[in-house]
């Protein structure tokens, strides 16, 4: 990433599985790394159905935090270094207004102006089934150079606990960014696995309040 600026922006949309983006949030003030949120009026909908966070707990777990039709933010101009965005869950709704460079809030601007700053660009897309419709707008962010990136589990790990596929999945999408959680078993580094216990205890990274 050079001497860019070590900040993150952070998308939180109405797709269920809002716990992706509070462990991601968590995940990058492990790492040290300045976060930049923005939650749509959907995605505190979610907040209320599926925790027990408040929504100013959850904007607590941001360094930045931007209303969704702020589009005069910082993070609505290319001007304005980051290391990229992640959209964690992302709507197909959401997607959709990528795809087509719909840009009238502040999370479709935003993943706008990664794409066409050619930084990188990862969609938590939490959807199925999919009809032709979403596969084409996929392909139209992919082509873009946006990468769709479902919150698909992992077995291999055989994870103990919801909490284990979470952060292995966040772990995942942070490896897009060069970015090393140290927080779940890779595939053939079985001998270097962390336990639950180093590197980021699972403590840390809980999705409660």
């Amino acid at each position: 990433m050079g001497n860019v600026p070590r900040r993150m922006v952070v998308g939180i949309t109405g797709a269920t599985g809002i716990v992706y983006g509070v462990r991601l949030l968590k995940a990058l003030r492990h790492l040290e790394i300045e976060s930049h949120l923005v939650v749509s009026k959907a995605g505190e909908m979610t907040r209320a159905y599926e925790t027990d966070m408040t929504a100013e707990e959850l904007r607590g777990l941001a360094d930045v935090v931007y209303s969704p039709g702020d589009i005069a933010a910082p993070i609505s101009s290319g001007s304005f270094r980051t290391m990229g965005m992640i959209v964690a869950p992302c709507s197909v709704r959401s997607m959709s207004d990528i795809a087509h460079g719909v840009t009238s809030g502040l999370i479709s601007r935003a993943a706008d102006v990664c794409l066409k700053e050619r930084r990188r660009l990862v969609l938590m897309l939490r959807e199925t089934p999919l009809h032709a419709g979403h596969l084409k707008s996929m392909l139209a962010v992919t082509e873009m150079g946006g990468i769709i990136a479902p919150p698909v589990p992992a077995f291999y790990s055989r994870p103990a606990s919801l909490d284990d596929m979470v952060t292995h999945t966040i772990g995942r999408v942070l490896d897009l960014f060069d970015l090393d959680l140290k927080a779940f078993p890779r595939w053939g580094e079985e001998d270097e696995a962390p336990t639950h216990n180093a590197a980021l205890p699972m403590a840390e990274l809980r999705t409660e309040k």
